[in-house]
């Protein structure tokens, strides 16, 4: 079991000393304890890299006066095969607009400090924090799986969505192309799909997204957190640019796609007063739909969160989490289906009703229509015996 350690948090005078909430699942710690130097972590989204909440031990930094801690390497992404043995994701929650999805990779190198799939990273062995950004694994057999469960005889055709965990079009993209081997198995056999990614290099699969487009087969939203070019970088470290998501959706409904710009997460006290302003350039960029998620901290993200949150905006700390434990029922984070993505309270209200009147404003539809499933063929897999009917 992991040690029970009593939760220290002093803002005012930006010190913390270890500290745990509950278990070892919101571990976060500053620079005395499992913080890795700057020069380490540069270009990462996490300052820490405490132990996964099912390992037995923790995992903690401290130095030998002999400097051995300067001789440590930088965080380098490291890629790993994984030959998954199924690639379609089934899920029964009520609160999403999806049964069905596929993951490309694991873990995911954009870094991005508050996303909610960190706590995945636990059944893999490794840390929630900066072993999510920098040690991936990627599924190059995910489109001869999707090809073999597509041909199966019960399969039922319902629109898959890809980018519900971690980015399918994240920098390690480029070179292990999984996401493009799956729209080309999702091409060939007129299955629906919807995409989700705040990656720039979706626009490399221009031209299958296109034909499946004209077959109302794809629709695609670009996540934009903020505008401001600072934040972004702090927050969301190896992801495309403000700039360049806006000319990604430039690019996609100009070829056609329906694009939708999904503002999410949306941080109480940091980048909520730029809801109306990105969905004003998302919608000069041609995006017609939009949706809002509000800031999700689940089980070590929660930690992760508060540590980025104390080293980049200290002065705001306290405010930040007041206004969000405002709209979770007084906690960092509430699960419950319904309210999960949007909160409640006042705060909540006020943000969702300033969605809604922007959305109005500017024409923005706030529920997709339906991609077709009537066109699906199932894949022929060569060297499967016949059906004899």
């Amino acid at each position: 079991m992991a040690p029970s350690l009593q939760t220290v948090d002093e803002a005012d005078n930006l010190v913390f000393s270890k500290a745990v909430s509950g278990d070892a699942a919101n571990l976060f710690l500053a620079d005395s304890g499992l913080r890795p130097n700057s020069s380490r972590r540069r270009g990462r989204g996490a300052g820490v890299n405490p132990s996964g909440r099912y390992e037995p031990v923790n995992r903690e930094i401290f130095d030998d006066s002999w400097h051995t801690l300067d001789e440590l390497p930088a965080f380098k992404t490291d890629v790993q095969k994984e030959i998954a043995r199924t690639i379609i994701t089934r899920n029964d929650s009520p609160d999403l607009n999806f049964d069905q999805s596929i993951n490309p990779y694991r873990g995911c190198e954009h870094g991005c400090v508050y996303c909610f799939a960190r706590p995945t990273h636990s059944y893999m062995g490794l840390s929630a924090g900066l072993d999510f950004e920098t040690k991936l694994f990627a599924k190059p057999n995910a489109a001869k799986l999707l090809q073999s469960e597509l041909a199966r005889p019960d399969y039922k055709v319902k629109s898959l969505a890809i980018g519900t965990n971690t980015d399918p079009y994240q920098p390690i993209e480029k070179q292990w192309r999984v996401t493009r081997n799956i729209l080309e198995v999702l091409d060939e056999a007129n299955h629906p799909v919807g995409i989700v990614t705040k990656s720039n290099l979706i626009t490399r699969d221009l031209d299958i997204l296109s034909r499946m487009a004209e077959r109302g087969l794809v629709r695609v939203a670009i996540s934009i957190t903020t505008m401001d070019r600072k934040l972004c970088r702090t927050m969301e470290p190896r992801a495309s640019s403000p700039a360049l998501r806006l000319a990604a959706i430039k690019t996609l409904t100009s070829a056609g796609i329906p694009t939708s710009v999904l503002t999410a997460p949306i941080i109480p006290a940091l980048n909520d007063h730029e809801l109306e302003r990105i969905l004003d350039a998302a919608f000069a960029n041609g995006a017609r739909h939009a949706g809002f998620v509000l800031l999700r901290l689940p089980l070590e993200v929660s930690g992760i969160f508060k540590d980025w949150l104390l080293r980049h905006y200290p002065d705001r700390y306290r405010h930040v989490l007041s206004l969000l434990r405002s709209m979770r029922g007084g906690k960092d984070y509430d699960a419950e289906f319904g309210t999960r993505m949007k909160g409640t309270g006042p705060y909540a209200w006020q943000i969702g009703r300033r969605f809604e009147l922007a959305s109005k404003r500017l024409g923005l539809k706030t529920k997709p229509a339906p991609l077709r499933t009537d066109l699906f063929t199932k894949p022929e897999i060569t060297g499967t015996q016949l059906s004899l009917f």
